[in-house]
């Protein structure tokens, strides 16, 4: 069984308005989203030499998530494992959106479509398990179940950094009885453009998803059909 872990606490405080975590309870919910976008700046993404993800991760945790800043992006779907709300758009060079999560329900498992992907849990916990990527094995036609890394919890607040890098990887709301929200920065927004692939976690076989569609864009759902 791969080892579960959850974060520690490493971001240290030295003034009166953050927490242990480094969180600032002066620093707002649109506050964050502009201090993003202002550090992505001219750059072409995280990746540029000129953007250092720790920076935007910094960011992440000196916000205190207050759900009365972020409500209009709450939008909740019980049949839908969790639905994808845009916040921002950030010149094209990144998404930023909100993602809500069913009780018990776990994204499948994916890779990030060579881009980088931080994370930030405003309500409730969420479980991330971490793979290593399918073996040369998959090439030749065996099916080999994916190997989990490492399983790590996130609470309110806590942030945490993955690229494809680092493996694929799943997330999971751990309540039966409520609803999980997080905030990812996703940059370059390649899944958006070109879609991102899924892995069956017992064959490890892929399959590529053409599109990421998002629930809403900037507080309004998206209309569809009519509904």
């Amino acid at each position: 069984m791969a080892p579960l872990f959850t974060t520690s606490d490493s971001y240290g405080a030295a003034e009166s308005n953050f927490d242990c975590h480094g969180v600032s309870k002066s620093f707002t919910f649109d506050a964050l989203v502009d201090a993003l976008m202002e550090r992505l700046g001219p750059a072409s993404g995280i990746s540029d030499l000129d953007v250092d993800p720790k920076e935007l991760q910094a960011l992440m945790w000196k916000y205190f998530s207050t759900e009365a800043e972020w409500q209009q992006y709450f939008f909740k779907v019980p049949l839908k494992p969790y639905t994808r709300n845009l916040v921002h758009k950030g010149n094209g060079k990144c998404n930023l959106l909100i993602l809500v999560w069913s009780p018990g329900k776990c994204s499948p498992v994916h890779d990030h479509a060579n881009a980088h992907c931080i994370m930030k849990v405003l309500k409730g916990r969420l479980k991330e398990t971490r793979y290593r990527w399918p073996t040369v094995e998959l090439n030749k036609g065996e099916k080999c179940p994916l190997e989990v890394e490492r399983e790590t919890v996130y609470n309110q607040n806590e942030v945490t950094y993955m690229s494809d890098e680092l493996g694929l990887h799943k997330i999971s709301n751990l309540s039966p009885d409520e609803y999980a929200v997080s905030l990812h920065l996703y940059t370059p927004p390649n899944a958006a453009v070109y879609g991102c692939h899924t892995f069956n976690e017992l064959t490890g076989q892929p399959s590529h998803q053409k599109t990421c569609p998002v629930y809403s864009e900037y507080g309004r759902k998206i209309v569809v059909n009519g509904t």
